[in-house]
């Protein structure tokens, strides 16, 4: 396998939550719940590398160093509304061909619980590669039922999703991030 450069080599999901009286001291706690705060984010689109590893979020965090610049794709939201729902979600559809690249999205809401929000985020991630791989389904039936359709055709291998929500607390701003993390 021939080496391109800035293409990433692995990528981790990761989530976070942060809550303080200032906005982005609470974005900045969600960062470090999530384990990324160290990093000098670059926020990326939505493509998932060909030939791209998923690695868990310890094996993800070893290979980053403090201050470094690192890519991801993050899904983030606030509100400083006590009892409101906010949520963050990214989900990922990788294709069964490694040499073909998948697809990573990103959805941030309000009133829906971590299940919505994942499956919303795994269905939009989902529908983009089926589309780009011309995987024929029908856009009116339920995301279980297209999920099927994506899997049975053989050109997806599987999704995932990481999603996080909170309910916003008094005079606190309330932040989630959710992330796909590329490392080198």
């Amino acid at each position: 396998m021939a080496a391109y450069p800035m293409v990433p080599t692995h990528a981790f999901f990761t989530k976070g939550v942060g809550v303080h009286k200032n906005k982005l001291q609470s974005f900045e706690l969600a960062l470090r719940e999530a384990g990324i705060e160290k990093q000098n984010l670059v926020y990326v689109s939505s493509i998932y590398p060909p030939n791209c590893e998923l690695v868990t979020l310890e094996e993800g965090q070893k290979a980053l160093h403090s201050g470094q610049v690192t890519f991801c794709v993050m899904a983030r939201n606030q509100t400083n509304e006590k009892g409101r729902l906010v949520g963050s979600a990214v989900g990922m559809a990788i294709p069964a061909d490694k040499e073909h690249y998948g697809y990573i999205s990103e959805h941030h809401s309000f009133g829906e619980e971590v299940k919505e929000l994942g499956d919303f985020a795994e269905d939009l991630a989902s529908t983009m590669l089926a589309t780009t791989l011309g995987v024929d389904f029908d856009p009116e039936i339920g995301y279980d039922e297209r999920r099927e359709v994506y899997l049975m055709s053989g050109k997806i291998i599987d999704s995932f999703s990481a999603a996080v929500s909170a309910a916003g607390a008094a005079n606190m701003w309330t932040t989630t991030v959710a992330a796909v993390v590329f490392t080198f």
